[in-house]
């Protein structure tokens, strides 16, 4: 599984639901998904996709100032 995150602060691609906090991080079930996302987009000098890893995750919860573990995910339709 992969996100999209910010290049200059981590922050990833999130999907805002009314009363859900954190927004839930959109994923993409390939890395080839996710970076045809980022270019469908005109975003490659802003945006890469990072596989959801242990130490991604870390990342991604600094970012978005939450524990990991009150991390929601939300699959982007293929």
């Amino acid at each position: 599984m992969y996100a999209i995150v910010c290049k200059s602060d981590g922050f990833p691609i999130c999907r805002q639901l009314p009363g859900v906090r954190p927004d839930p991080v959109v994923t993409w079930n390939t890395e080839d998904a996710a970076k045809a996302f980022i270019s469908s987009k005109g975003a490659e000098s802003e945006f890469h996709a990072v596989q959801l890893t242990d130490e991604a995750m870390d990342g991604i919860a600094r970012a978005m100032g939450y524990p990991v573990e009150a991390i929601t995910f939300d699959p982007y339709p293929s």
